[in-house]
């Protein structure tokens, strides 16, 4: 049994959610969201602003389509409300990020600046030449804009130089000896 799929999602204040022709669409003051839903699997009921998710059947596959419809349905919710914030730290001497004209624009000891252009729906800020921001409303692209920048220069094990999300542990290596 899904425990994350037996609970509603609730619908705040300021919050429209549609579900019409398989498509769960919600529209916020952050934007629109929507996704597919696989009827055959799982059925939708939209009732006193919350959202019940329930499976179609006892197979295995409608089990595990249950919670994930329904955190996929509590992601639109809260992007479009609230949005989603990713945090990275900026470790190393000489390393720092800022935005210029819709590009990120890192210094990560590479011989040349490294240039992100941000993509549309995100938004990236620096608020110190060390920590990056990177929200939006769509919970996956937020993620995968932020594993892209990270991407760019992974914190390393022996002196912890890189680019890190915000709380992340990096397992440290002892050095060489004589």
């Amino acid at each position: 049994m899904s425990r994350i799929g037996k609970n509603p999602v609730v619908i705040p204040d300021g919050a429209e959610v549609r579900y019409e022709d398989a498509v769960l669409s919600a529209k916020g003051s952050l934007g629109e969201l929507s996704f597919p839903v696989s009827e055959d699997l799982v059925e939708i009921e939209l009732a006193d602003a919350r959202i019940t998710v329930r499976p179609r059947g006892e197979s295995k596959r409608a089990r595990a389509m249950w919670g994930t419809t329904r955190a996929l349905a509590q992601n639109i919710v809260t992007g479009v409300s609230q949005g989603f914030t990713r945090k990275l730290e900026i470790n190393g001497v000489g390393y720092r990020a800022e935005v210029k004209n819709r590009v990120l624009v890192l210094s990560l000891g590479y011989s040349h600046p490294v240039e992100y252009p941000i993509p549309e729906g995100i938004e990236i800020t620096c608020e110190r030449p060390t920590m990056i921001a990177v929200s939006g409303a769509d919970r996956q692209r937020v993620g995968q804009v932020a594993s892209e920048i990270r991407a760019w220069r992974k914190p390393e094990p022996y002196k912890g130089k890189g680019v890190r999300y915000e709380g992340e542990y990096v397992f440290r290596k002892e050095g060489k000896k004589k």
